[in-house]
């Protein structure tokens, strides 16, 4: 979070320590879901001054935007506005799809492993980390180099990656580990680290409802936080691979961290859409009525 703003228990915190770009994404992606109609650039400008971005940056950020194809930019009169592009929104579909399933469904475990063993050479580095940052979406993490490993079977979206990237020197296997113990493929991830991080985020988050409740939250705050909550909520796919409750230790907080994150999000929907709302209205009252928030489960449904 930026120097000056609060955080979830009155101090400064890090929300937005993110860069520009990813923070208007991320507002885009609450309040403006779905919409194909455009916002003034000034409206983007004084979305980001919330989060401390100064204008330099804020417009700097929003032609990076344009640039990847993110953003399409419209006029309006003598103004420029924008627009998500068809890429843009897929981007928010797809970070929606990660953000909400994340951590609502676990699944039984049957003991398997899917292990994904590739050989990418130097040449092509840049293969290798996309295939990394992929694998990691998926849940996989690495169990040595060039081998990478998930509970249960990912047979399918393991193949349709490599295929996706035409990656020809890998191969995978599903079954179940057999040995030594110091290979046990569940001893790649570092479950302290994971736990502390868990911990973090119910300690961070976890007087916000009562605050809300007791009207103690502007909603120039509830914007913030809202924002901070989905930021380092979204961290948590990455970091978790939702083990098997067989191979975590006992009293493990994901689940208590999910129901948090789900009553915060929904309990500062209505004042953060106010916040969004007044902010845009100052250059486009009839845009700013189209902004929406929507609850946990609406999110959940639309992924």
């Amino acid at each position: 979070m930026s120097e000056g703003t609060q955080g979830p228990d009155g101090g400064t915190g890090a929300a937005v320590g993110t860069r520009p770009q990813h923070l208007l994404l991320t507002l885009l992606g609450d309040f403006w879901y779905s919409r194909t109609e455009s916002l003034p650039s000034t409206a983007l400008v004084r979305l980001l001054a919330e989060f401390g971005v100064t204008e330099p940056n804020a417009r700097a950020a929003i032609s990076r935007l344009a640039r990847k194809d993110l953003l399409v930019a419209t006029r309006q009169g003598r103004r420029t506005a924008y627009a998500l592009s068809e890429t843009g929104h897929a981007t928010l579909v797809e970070g929606t799809r990660r953000i909400f399933r994340f951590g609502s469904d676990p699944q039984p475990w049957d003991g398997r492993w899917t292990m994904v063993a590739f050989s990418v050479p130097e040449e092509h580095r840049s293969l290798r980390s996309t295939l990394r940052t992929r694998l990691r979406w998926l849940g996989f993490t690495a169990l040595f180099d060039g081998v990478w490993v998930a509970p249960g079977d990912h047979a399918e979206e393991g193949n349709d990656l490599l295929g996706e990237l035409a990656l020809t020197t890998a191969t995978i296997v599903v079954g179940t580990a057999c040995g030594p113990r110091d290979g046990d493929p569940a001893r790649a991830w570092d479950l302290q680290h994971l736990g502390e991080a868990y911990h973090r985020f119910l300690g961070d988050f976890g007087g916000v409802p009562d605050r809300v409740r007791a009207g103690e939250v502007t909603d120039a705050e509830a914007l913030v936080l809202r924002t901070t909550l989905i930021d380092v909520w979204r961290t948590f796919p990455a970091l978790d691979p939702e083990l098997p409750a067989e191979l975590l230790p006992g009293g493990w907080p994901a689940h208590r961290a999910r129901e948090l994150f789900t009553d915060v999000y929904d309990t500062l929907g209505p004042q953060a859409t106010g916040r969004f709302r007044e902010l845009v209205a100052v250059d486009d009252p009839a845009a700013a009525q189209l902004a929406r928030h929507h609850t946990s489960t609406e999110a959940l449904a639309e992924a």
